[in-house]
Order: structure tokens, then sequence, then C-alpha cells
């Protein structure tokens, strides 16, 4: 037996909390490695290929709201870029202030929430962001009120005249518990949220993703930049037993340096996206009747 006082006892003692501090702080079992390893292979194959640059990060989250069970977690907690997937967060605070009574949502705010989430409109953004204060004070009602949604997110610039807003970033999983926390109805005016979330227009988790079957519901917002490429989004897929199984996709590719073909960068990189949605509803094929 050790002796208690020891110098031996006090160097096992120490070894055994440091190794139980390098322990994951998420185990895996809470993972579905079969979707996430297809993923990380397909990623690994396009990086072999070229497809996606050294100098590019991506980051992935997939979880199904019907289990309850988060799929995938690359990357989530990495602090890249926002585009405009902060504009949701512009909502939020928004509506923040009209459910605390110091704004009003009328015709002229609902119009600019609807051109700032479907069209990506970045005049309208900014007049949103002016009715919360601009993008400091908006950013301290944010983290002060919804702390757990906002660990990662940075809102320190209007959008820019010329779209290239840079400075504002996020993560994966900050999106993740914004998407988890609108889908339950847990913020402010979520239904109107969703409503805006949902109107039509293109997108990178279901438009030209050839295998998620047409009709599929989608409450998503994309952002781009020549450095971001991006989706934040829930899909509710429908059963052959008439029922529904929504599922939340958060995919982010960014690179470190600008592109110098912005269309052509942006749209191979959509692509990896919407790739990554059919694995994703080819796993929900597997777990339900659809």
């Amino acid at each position: 037996m050790i002796n208690r006082q020891s110098p031996l006892f006090t160097l096992v003692f120490a070894c055994l909390i440091l190794s139980f501090s390098l322990l994951p702080v998420q185990t895996r079992a809470t993972i579905d490695s079969r979707l996430e390893s297809e993923i990380e292979r397909y990623i690994k194959g396009l990086r072999s290929r070229g497809a996606i640059g050294r100098n590019e990060r991506t980051a992935w989250v997939v979880y199904d709201f019907t289990r309850g069970e988060k799929l995938v977690s690359i990357n989530e907690n990495a602090s890249l870029q926002a585009a405009s997937m902060i504009k949701p967060y512009l909502a939020l605070a928004f509506f923040h202030q009209v459910e605390a009574g110091k704004i009003i949502y009328g015709s002229k705010s609902r119009r600019h929430m609807e051109l700032m989430i479907q069209k990506s409109n970045n005049e309208s953004t900014n007049w949103v962001m002016r009715q919360t204060g601009g993008p400091a004070a908006t950013e301290a009602l944010l983290k002060r009120h919804y702390p757990s949604l906002c660990r990662q997110i940075g809102l320190v610039e209007y959008i820019p005249s010329n779209g290239r807003t840079y400075r504002n970033l996020g993560s994966a999983a900050d999106y993740a518990r914004f998407l988890d926390a609108l889908w339950k109805r847990q913020l402010p005016n979520s239904n109107e949220i969703l409503r805006i979330m949902a109107l039509p227009g293109i997108d990178r988790l279901y438009h030209d993703a050839n295998r998620v079957p047409r009709g599929t519901r989608v409450y998503n917002k994309t952002g781009s930049t020549a450095m971001c490429c991006g989706d934040m989004g829930i899909l509710v897929a429908r059963g052959r037993n008439g029922e529904s199984y929504p599922y939340m996709i958060i995919g982010i590719i960014e690179s470190r340096s600008r592109s110098r073909s912005y269309g052509s960068w942006i749209s191979h990189r959509a692509d990896v996206i919407r790739e990554v949605s059919n694995l994703t509803y080819l796993d929900m094929k597997k777990r339900y009747p659809l």
C-alpha cells in the first residue's frame, strides 16, 4: 500500500487527475459514427483531389429532432466567418425587443425582416440592426439574454455596402443551439422567424440536392462571401407513414484567403454542402420509413 504522505502517492494521484482532465467532454457514443465517418471520408477525398484546399476549414453538425440525437459533430466549435448566417440572430434580437415592448413589428419592419432573411438584402439587414442599437449593442443584448446560443458569436460590424462581411463570427455549434431552440418554440416570435426562413429561395440543403425528395420543407439561411460558404437549416422529411421527421444540417466551408474567382469558388463549395445534405437524407432513410 502506498503511503498517502509519500512523494510516490502524490505523483500517482497527479497523473490520475491529469488523465481524467484529458478525457473528451462529449463521448463518441452520442454520435452516429456511420454518417460522421461518411462525411469525413467525403471531405478527405475532396482534399486529396485538391477540390478543397489546404487553407480551407470545414464544420458540420447534423441533429435528428425525432430521437433527440446529434448525428454529426465536426469542428462544431470552430469560430468561423458568419456571413449572412448571422441574420437570424438579428431577427432574434429584434423580436426580443418587440416582446419587451421597446419596438413594434409592423408592415415596414416585416418587409425588412423578409428581405433580410429571404433575399439576404444587406440594406434591410442594417436597418434591422439599427433598431436594436447597432452591432455592439445587438451583440450585448444577445449575449445577455441568450448566452448559450452565442458562445462564439462575434457581431462587430454592419454589413458593408459591397457585401464583404468578414469580421462577424459564429460557429456551427451556435447555429445548432439556435435552430434547436427555434424549432422547440423557445425564442421570441419563433413561429414568425420560422415562417420567414421557409419563404422560397435558393438554398444549399434542398435545391439541387438530388437525393432529397421534392416537396421537403426547408427552414434555412445561407451565408456567402469570397471566403465563406455556408448554410444552416432544418429539413422536415416526410415518411411513408404520414409522419414528419425533422432534422437539422449546418455546413460551413471557410478559406483563409479570398478566392480569385468568387462565382466558381462559391458554386463548388455549395455543391459540397448539397452532397452532405444528400448523405444525410440517405442516412435518415435508414432510420425512418421515408
